[in-house]
This record gives C-alpha cells, structure tokens and sequence, in this order.
C-alpha cells in the first residue's frame, strides 16, 4: 500500500413514509415488525452497501429484509419513490434529496460525524456502538515494490494532499481527505478485511 488519499461516509437513510426520527426509533421498529422492513443496495450482493445492512442487523439484533439492486440509480429511485424503505447510501449524492425532504437521514457511518452534514450523529452516537464502515481510495503499489520507492509515492501523495486545487476537487466531490504513512494505510486496510471477512462468513455471503 502507497497512499490513502480519500474518503466518504455512508448515511442511513429511510422513506419519510417511515414513522421514525433516530436509529433507536429504527431499530425499535424492525423489531416490531421482523422481516418487514425492506433494505436496497446499490450495486448488490457483496457490496459496501449491503455488507453496512448486515452489519446492522448483527449489531442490533433486528431482521431485515436486503433487495439487491444493480446500480445506485434505480437503488435510490426506488428508495425515492417507496418501493424499498431504508439504505445504506454514499453521502454526497444522498444530500440533495436528504434537504429536499425526499429521503430521510438518521445517521452516517464514520466514526467521526462527516463535515458536509455535520448535523447528523454517528452510528456509534446513535446507539449502534463500533459501528463504522465507509467508502475509501487509495493508492497501492505490487507487493515487491522497494521500501524507497512507497515512501517517495507515499510522500508525493501527502503533498498532494495539502494542494487548494486537489482539495477543492476532492471537497466538490463529497470526499473527506485520507493521507498518513505507508504502514497506517496497510493496518487500516488489514483491518478492513477482517472486518468484513467477518461479516461476510456470519451472513453466509456467496457471490453468484
């Protein structure tokens, strides 16, 4: 691994038909009514978005039922219009239909609340504690590559990094800047595997 150069948060989001206010309200619901709630992905089975659905559902218990769609278009559309109830969806694209009211949103999935909807609380906040899971770029170098050279790309990408026009583009874009060294990015990306190698053998994911 070379560089970690950008991030994005996920946010939960459910139709305003949904008579609730917080992911408490949420979670008390789908409890209510087990296997009624109705959950999109866009892009499908093994995604981020579906791996976030089955993350909630261990972390809190409830039983949800995931609809699998092949692109975030006729996900959020779908969403949009009340054919699917909840999603897990990338941010920036969410905010303009999270303001006009189309969507509602309970809550993003980093850690840290995100800075272009600095409102909304964490998962963790929220009452689903450890919950965090995002969409993150990188920079990834063969595994032979000489120590010299991932720390000149890794330095060349900091100093990316910290350029008005790149952090403009990147900020346009919805994205959090990454950066740091080298071995952080190779831990962060470790434990991302076993995060969701995790969740993939607890829900018995195949890909067809």
């Amino acid at each position: 691994r070379s560089g970690y150069v950008s991030y994005s948060s996920l946010v939960l989001n459910v139709h305003p038909s949904l008579p609730v206010k917080s992911v408490r309200e949420l979670i008390a619901l789908a409890k209510a009514r087990p296997g009624e709630i109705t959950a999109a992905s866009a892009g499908g089975t093994g995604t981020t978005h579906h791996l976030a659905i089955e993350m909630f559902m261990a972390a809190t218990g409830v039983k949800i039922i995931h609809v699998p769609y092949k692109g975030s278009g006729q996900s959020t559309g779908d969403l949009i219009g009340g054919q699917v109830l909840m999603a897990f969806d990338v941010l920036p694209p969410s905010i303009p239909y999270i303001k006009q009211g189309r969507l509602h949103a309970l809550a993003v999935t980093t850690l840290k609340r995100s800075s272009k909807m600095p409102e909304l609380p964490t998962m963790a906040e929220a009452g689903v504690k450890g919950f965090e899971i995002i969409n993150w770029y990188g920079f990834f170098a063969p595994a032979k590559t000489p120590p010299d050279i991932v720390a000149k790309i890794n330095a060349d990408i900091n100093k990316a990094l910290h350029d008005p026009a790149l952090i403009k583009r990147l900020d346009d874009a919805g994205l959090e800047i990454g950066g740091g060294t080298p071995e952080a990015f190779d831990a962060y990306v470790r434990d991302e595997i076993v995060k969701f190698d995790r969740i993939v053998k607890a829900a018995g994911i195949k890909l067809e």
